[in-house]
């Protein structure tokens, strides 16, 4: 019987050792699991939006703000309206969240369920005196575009991630959201098994942090002046879409930005979505003309011309390959100046001025201004055309390239390389935020330093060649009268499955002024219109008319 004791006296041993390790186990390796999970269980724990952070103008004015909304919820427990009440009340929802206020009443396992979000203060205050029991609000403002549609493409939208949150999509929203999204709040209350509030219990709050307000260098006046004139030119020209863009060349200061056609980011779900994306930062199109005066200030920096050189080959077609290249109007100017190749915007002028420069050195400046790379712009979803390599260049494309057909930038690209122009060959970068004001510090994000590209000297005489072309080109008569303006038209065929279509354009326009101490540079482009399919009787006669009002502002 000895050995049964002692094996009944070893089982209990083991037994208690077991009992022993497996409470260890749940006090000292599971404690702080089990503390949280009899928390949890607990307490009742409540999220307090935080205010969406404003952005400005530059005036201080807001382009996108916040306005009171409430979330509208019931507890399908207590929620038992009569037929007269579920009437008035259905009467003041949608159709949709009337439905969901139907199928909300069936979960009577729940005691919280989600009707609608963003209610105006107006219908809240109408539910509230229905007096329902089992029906509440919470906070939830929506987010508020003074200026509508206007800055669209600029500011982007707020809509929902995938837990319901808010969050910022496109433009500065989606660029900037951590920022502007700031820190929720959190209300802590114990609670009874019944998950309600046990009013003398212990409860906590941390209030939300709102998010930080940005403060842009968008000029509301000239941005509302762009808008209008684009709005009023895609009419008078019958254009499909269209663009324009305004920089301060010196720091790359955006002052306005503004593409049509756009849509309402307060009510961004009713659009196509092809419309959310900016065509400035992410739509790829040849630049026809404007883009002769990156070549030509290569070739200026690089020596192999000057502005008096004449053009040998200028006096007719010139054959490549197995293809000729003409004039954009068949007309042939013998021994022509370089500044009259640009006043004349002769192809057959170009395509000299790329042979002079040679392959070589054209990647290398188109390069240099920036192509095929990103601005840096603080907006989301910027993309840019990437540069071929040199190998896959032949003397075709380094002609074509020279007045800007066969090669793809942004019209973002295009604007940033004619500021480096304008700012005595250095390149700045784009930027729209100037300031981000938090709750506790204001901090300035100043201009980045300009890149040098092109010698001052070269700058110089493109700018010349460019007044020159405004002065005594195809648009002479449409510029503004008493202001020195440097500027080149474009008109680019638009390239359709392997081919050319000859019969749609992009008209555009790029200058700055006033061109001794430029304040502004800007591009205007036209797509498909109907008008003509020339720059200098669509984009340009528009970037006067912008022109025209932005002098008034900045004299």
């Amino acid at each position: 019987m000895t050995w049964r004791w002692r094996a009944i006296h070893l089982f209990f041993i083991i037994f208690a050792l077991g009992i022993s390790l497996r409470l260890g186990y749940w006090q000292i390796i599971k404690a702080d699991d089990l503390s949280s999970q009899a928390v949890f269980q607990r307490e009742l724990s409540l999220e307090i939006p935080s205010p969406r952070g404003e952005i400005l103008a530059s005036d201080n004015f807001p382009l996108a703000t916040n306005q009171d909304g409430y979330l509208l919820f019931i507890n399908p427990r207590q929620f038992s309206p009569n037929r007269q009440q579920l009437t008035q009340l259905q009467g003041l929802l949608s159709a949709s969240d009337s439905a969901k206020l139907l199928l909300g009443k069936s979960y009577s396992q729940l005691s919280w369920y989600l009707i609608t979000r963003h209610l105006p203060t107006s219908v809240k205050e109408a539910i509230g005196k229905l007096n329902l029991t089992g029906l509440g609000f919470e906070p939830d403002p929506s987010r508020f575009y003074p200026e509508a549609s206007t800055s669209a493409h600029l500011l982007g939208f707020v809509g929902l991630d995938e837990s319901g949150r808010s969050k910022g999509y496109f433009g500065l929203e989606g660029f900037y959201n951590r920022q502007l999204t700031g820190k929720p709040g959190k209300l802590v209350q114990e609670k009874d098994a019944l998950d309600r509030p046990i009013l003398i219990g212990d409860q906590s709050y941390l209030s939300p942090q709102p998010g930080s307000i940005l403060v842009t260098s968008i000029d509301r006046v000239m941005q509302f002046i762009a808008y209008q004139k684009l709005s009023q030119g895609l009419t008078r020209y019958g254009a499909k879409s269209g663009t324009v863009t305004i920089m301060e060349p010196a720091t790359g200061r955006i002052l306005a930005m503004v593409a049509l056609p756009d849509y309402d980011p307060a009510q961004y779900q009713f659009f196509a979505p092809s419309l959310y994306i900016n065509p400035i930062i992410s739509a790829a199109y040849e630049p026809g003309s404007t883009f002769k005066i990156l070549v030509m200030a290569a070739a200026l920096d690089a020596r192999v011309v000057s502005p008096d050189t004449t053009c040998n080959i200028c006096s007719g077609p010139v054959t490549i390959s197995d293809y000729t290249i003409k004039t954009w109007n068949e007309k042939y100017y013998p021994q022509s100046s370089m500044t009259e190749v640009i006043q004349h915007s002769d192809n057959i002028g170009m395509t000299y001025v790329s042979r002079k420069l040679g392959q070589a050195k054209t990647l290398e400046y188109l390069n240099r201004f920036g192509l095929g790379q990103s601005t840096g712009i603080d907006l989301q979803e910027e993309t840019s055309p990437p540069l071929r390599p040199g190998s896959q260049w032949v003397d075709i494309d380094l002609a074509t390239a020279s007045f800007g057909q066969g090669i793809a930038v942004t019209p973002l690209q295009m604007v940033r390389a004619t500021a480096t122009l304008a700012n005595r060959g250095r390149m700045p970068t784009p930027k729209i935020v100037d300031r981000i004001i938090t709750s506790s510090a204001i901090k300035d994000i100043p201009p980045a330093e300009a890149i040098p590209v092109i010698s001052s000297l070269a700058a110089a005489q493109i700018t010349k060649m460019m007044i020159n072309a405004v002065d005594k080109g195809e648009a002479k008569w449409a510029k503004p009268e008493g202001y020195v303006i440097a500027g080149k038209t474009g008109t680019a065929q638009i390239p359709v499955s392997g081919h050319y279509d000859l019969e749609k354009t992009i008209a555009s326009f790029v200058g700055f002024a006033p061109a001794v101490d430029p304040k502004f540079v800007m591009l205007v482009t036209l797509t498909e219109p109907q008008t003509s399919p020339w720059g200098s009787e669509t984009a340009a006669p528009l970037w006067f008319d912008i022109a025209r009002d932005i002098f008034r502002l900045i004299k």
